[in-house]
């Protein structure tokens, strides 16, 4: 008897599609910034500058205080807010993934599930190098770093698999109906703010605190915090329930990007 795996293909194509997922970060790389003088660069002063407003803002006009356990209200924004950007540079950029590269998926025979996934891995790029500076910036301000640091490439793999997953649902949806991509816009501007990125989780009034406490981006942001500014190991809690959220949004993308990807050909 011959048994079907159900997603055999669409897994097999995440498998084997190294090659061209590699030949895709590559490009889109590279076309992010022909023509410009300062280049990769840009993805660096881009978040540094909104960052400085924020804290222009908060702190400078608005006299907000660092949260307990923190002496330094930038850094805590900054080491905040980076896991937030890569989740959200992944899932805006995913959406019209398809549209863009609608050549390549009605003219050829093209595993289309890798784009999310070549989005995420460029956007990473540029994740690792504001990492860096969040480092030596950690470094030079409360002049030491905990080893734990280390255990941020499982955080990103988190952030992978949840970027991807939701990537793959506005992607999808996007080819059928043209306005998905302006709901998403409106859907991660309210997905940002309740997020505790700019405040501390405790500052949160009461009647927000179980929408905030469902959000999974709130428990990777506290961890980069906790593993950055802090020297407390994480509580395997942590690592079940973003391991829970990751992998069933991950499944439950991937199942909702294979059903309406059949007829992507005659749509595109």
């Amino acid at each position: 008897m011959n048994l079907r795996i159900p997603g055999r293909h669409f897994l097999r194509n995440l498998v084997t599609g190294r090659a061209l997922v590699a030949q895709l970060v590559r490009r889109d790389f590279q076309q992010r910034y022909v023509g410009s003088a300062a280049g990769w660069l840009w993805g660096v002063v881009h978040p540094l500058v909104q960052l400085l407003v924020w804290y222009y803002v908060f702190v400078v006009c608005l006299k907000q205080q660092p949260p307990p356990g923190s002496d330094n209200y930038l850094m805590f924004l900054f080491c905040g807010f980076l896991p937030w950007m890569l989740f959200q540079e992944t899932v805006t950029r995913s959406a019209s993934s398809m549209v863009e590269n609608a050549n390549l998926i009605t003219k050829t025979v093209f595993p289309s599930e890798v784009l999310p996934v070549s989005v995420f891995l460029s956007s990473l790029i540029h994740h690792l190098i504001g990492l860096a500076l969040a480092i030596v910036s950690v470094l030079l301000i409360e002049k030491h770093i905990g080893t734990k640091v280390f255990l941020l490439p499982v955080y990103m793999i988190f952030i992978g698999l949840l970027g991807v997953g939701v990537g793959w649902i506005a992607a999808s949806l996007q080819v059928y109906l043209r306005d998905t991509v302006q709901v998403l816009t409106v859907v991660m501007m309210l997905w940002f703010w309740v997020t505790p990125i700019m405040i501390s989780e405790d500052r949160i009034p009461d009647q927000f605190k179980l929408l905030v406490k469902l959000n999974p981006l709130r428990w990777i942001v506290r961890a980069y915090r906790d593993r950055l500014l802090s020297p407390a190991w994480p509580h395997w809690q942590e690592f079940a329930v973003l391991t829970a959220y990751s992998v069933g949004v991950f499944v439950l993308g991937g199942l909702f990007f294979r059903h309406l990807k059949r007829g992507f050909a005659d749509v595109l």
